[in-house]
């Protein structure tokens, strides 16, 4: 181990100026690894630092190498594992652990020792020894504080020390005194001891006279003694004045210290009082308004949404922990609790009296727009509601139940209200649809004071009596032809498509107006149809596919959206079947005007459901379209049916069918109504089953005739359809106008192959005969 360690000193330290004083033979534990050297190193040069060094062997040779290094003042602990058994394994704590075991125990205490030393001599921080047998730390420390630090270690560590400028110099002129030294070793040697004696009787000499001076100093030491007592005395009469003046900086501090806790709790107190009062203190006009406010005027109503605004942020601000325990909150919130009920009451009661005046005032206008086909305007009412738009807001968070009652109590004045209207705006319609009072009587619409009720047990009385004169009717074309729908005036169709269009425009401004109004006033938004709201009411090829909400069956309220539309329909509960009885009307006066119906409702539900697919007025409206639909089926199926019943007289001739004829007026009349119209398809779809039973019955009725040919009969009306379909351009019968086409041209040359040809080969054979003979 010497040999390494001058190996080491020669090698790495002395080129760095550094001095190697102990080292250990270690490897890592837990790893088998090669072996490596722990070394204790100081500086030759000031100031001195102190580092432990990792040296490793090199693999290609046998000379070492410095591989790390780190400074003596970064270790923190020094763990030898066990201080009585002997155990070679210890750990370094530096920015990290690092676990060493020593190749022998020895040489682990005697780096530990090393390292113990040069942190008692070069180090302020201590570095903690764990672990460390107290033995090994005694034997490294000599009796006495200062000779640990200034004896033992500078044997053990100042092994050679070099001399400094002026030992050098002194030396130098020592040795050219005596150049003959190097030559004559004996003269030097003599006369250096010569001079040494010399030296020594001066020095004796010296002491003996200076024994009187010591005299004198020994004398001077006694009264500097006494003087150190004498101050001595003062320094402790000083140090008690000192000590009660301590005591009393005590006390001032202690009082100071209680004082600014006294005045910190007081700016606490006084910030909780500032916020209690700030926020939990409402104004006396506030009151006042909330008490006594005028609801009716513009200035007090406002007056009462600021005074209820602020009685709700005193109500809901978020006191501190503690606040609820105390005696005047706890008043206060029961202030505002009598506050917030009083004026609920007082909102409510005003609220329902509005809505109870609002339904007298509207009564007296029934009387004007009972003449006209006008739905009375209800925005004065809604504008004058509407002031009390954030008082029902603040209701709806604070009294849910009074905001409930109100919402009911609306729901219940304003649905009798409605009724009335809109009965006494259908019976108007109905009046002007049907004429006269007597043509009234003719439809089974009948009341008191020239009202009109045109209940639905009239309108299927009517349903029955039509039905049955229709079938009297068919025993002949000439009978048939007096049913045909040219025998209406077109004047009537029109009027009634303007009314029934004037009936839907005047109902849907209303519908809309009330659900904004509704929705603003209860402050309920509106939000786009969910998924899963809506049920199919019919898909219908070639026009436009509707969803609706069933009006008659309320979905229960899970949202603002639902219970708009339920309050909706039950104000609004007598519109669907108003309209139901006048669809029912319009299709007994004429069946043509389901046409009308069925393309002037297509058109407002396609309207309405481009605002809002949920709305109570695209949900009514889909659901109107349904009947309107199927009365439109029912038109041509009964057309269809009067074709299937023709029967021909057996004495007259056969010329133009009647139901040939009547499809061509309903063609026109079709294309001239659905021009540009939402619901192409359905009447694609009708135009398509019509002239299948018009084909079909020709041909039955051109079999049935006796009077007049079969080709005649086919070709005459299978002409007439060709040129029909030709001049109207119906692009969905191209296909039934080119097989009439066929059937027209093949019956032309039947006709005139079996009918025209026969007389003229009889003549032929006549004049052959006579020429012959």
């Amino acid at each position: 181990m010497t040999a390494i360690k001058h190996a080491l000193q020669r090698d790495i330290f002395t080129p760095n100026d550094e001095r190697l004083l102990s080292i250990v033979n270690v490897c890592k534990a837990g790893k088998k690894k090669k072996n490596c050297f722990l070394c204790a190193t100081v500086t030759t040069e000031r100031p001195v630092q102190v580092k432990v060094v990792k040296v490793k062997k090199s693999d290609k040779g046998d000379f070492y190498k410095r591989q790390i290094a780190w400074a003596l003042r970064d270790l923190a602990v020094v763990d030898a594992k066990d201080a009585i058994k002997e155990n070679p394994e210890f750990d370094l704590h530096f920015e990290k652990i690092y676990k060493w075991v020593a190749s022998s125990t020895a040489e682990k205490n005697a780096f530990i020792s090393c390292i113990w030393k040069l942190n008692q001599r070069y180090l302020r921080k201590k570095i903690d020894f764990v672990n460390v047998s107290s033995q090994l730390l005694e034997e490294s420390v000599p009796s006495g504080e200062n000779q640990s630090v200034t004896g033992g270690d500078e044997e053990a560590v100042d092994e050679y020390q070099e001399l400094n400028a002026r030992e050098e110099q002194d030396i130098e002129i020592m040795m050219e005194g005596c150049e003959y030294a190097i030559s004559n070793a004996e003269a030097f040697a003599e006369r250096l001891s010569r001079e040494l004696q010399v030296l020594d009787g001066a020095n004796i000499q010296s002491i003996m006279a200076s024994e009187k001076q010591v005299n004198i100093l020994m004398k001077l030491l006694d009264e500097a003694l006494k003087e150190v007592d004498q101050i001595e005395l003062k320094l402790s009469s000083y140090e008690e004045m000192l000590q009660s003046v301590k005591e009393q900086m005590d006390q001032i501090s202690e009082s100071n210290h209680l004082i600014h806790l006294s005045n910190t709790n007081n700016v606490k107190l006084l910030s909780e009082i500032e916020f209690l009062v700030n926020h939990m203190d409402l104004a006396k006009g506030h009151i006042k308004a909330l008490q006594e406010g005028d609801l009716a005027s513009s200035r007090g109503i406002e007056a009462c949404t600021n005074a209820a605004d602020a009685l709700l942020q005193c109500m809901n601000v978020a006191l501190r922990p503690g606040h609820d325990m105390l005696l005047a909150v706890k008043q206060q919130q029961q202030r505002f609790s009598d506050l917030r009920e009083h004026f609920a009451r007082r909102l409510a009661s005003h609220l329902n009296n509005v809505f109870v005046q609002q339904g007298h005032d509207q009564s007296s206008t029934l009387a004007q727009h009972s003449v006209e086909l006008t739905l009375p305007n209800h925005h004065p009412f809604h504008r004058d509601l509407l002031r009390y738009a954030k008082l029902m807001e603040w209701l709806k968070s604070t009294d849910y139940g009074k905001y409930e009652g109100l919402t009911k109590n609306y729901m219940d004045y304003l649905s009798r209200l409605y009724e009335r209207e809109i009965k006494d705006f259908f019976e108007v319609a109905k009046i002007k649809m049907t004429g006269t009072t007597k043509e009234s009587k003719k439809f089974g619409l009948h009341g008191s004071s020239g009202k009109l009720t045109g209940s639905t047990s009239s309108l299927n009385k009517l349903s029955v009596q039509s039905s049955g004169n229709r079938r009297s009717q068919s025993s002949s074309l000439l009978d048939m032809g007096n049913m045909s729908a040219s025998d209406l005036d077109v004047a009537d169709r029109t009027k009634f498509d303007k009314i029934f269009e004037q009936v839907l425009s005047e109902l849907e401004p209303l519908c809309l107006a009330e659900q904004d109004f509704i929705s603003k006033f209860f402050k309920l938004q509106q939000h786009q149809s969910m998924p899963g709201t809506m049920t199919e009411a019919e898909d219908l090829d070639g026009g436009t596919s509707s969803r609706q909400h069933n009006a008659g069956t309320p979905l229960p309220v899970s949202s603002e959206k639902d219970m708009i539309r339920q309050m909706m329909i039950k104000i609004f509960r007598c519109i669907e079947p108003e309209l139901n009885n006048l669809i029912a009307l319009g299709d007994k006066i004429d069946s043509f005007n389901s046409l009308y119906m069925l393309v002037k409702m297509s058109h407002h539900v396609w309207t309405a459901q481009n605002v809002d697919p949920a709305s109570f007025l695209s949900t009514t409206l889909g659901n109107v379209l349904v009947t309107v639909k199927r009365n439109f089926d029912k038109c041509i199926s009964n057309q269809i049916r009067q074709m299937e019943e023709v029967k021909i007289s057996k004495k007259s001739k056969v010329g133009i069918l009647p139901f040939v004829a009547e499809f061509e007026e309903f063609a026109g009349l079709a294309e001239s109504i659905f021009k540009n119209a939402e619901r192409r398809g359905d009447l694609d779809k009708a135009y398509t089953k019509l002239i299948r039973g018009v084909f079909v019955n020709v041909e039955k009725v051109a079999n049935e005739s006796q009077k007049t040919p079969r080709d005649v009969v086919m070709m005459e009306n299978f002409h007439h359809i060709f040129a029909t379909l030709s001049r109207l351009k119906i692009s969905c019968l191209e296909a039934e106008k080119k097989e009439a086409k066929q059937k027209y041209t093949d019956h032309l040359q039947s006709y005139v192959i079996y009918s025209l040809g026969q007389p003229l080969e009889k003549l032929n054979h006549s004049l052959k005969a006579l020429k012959l003979g």
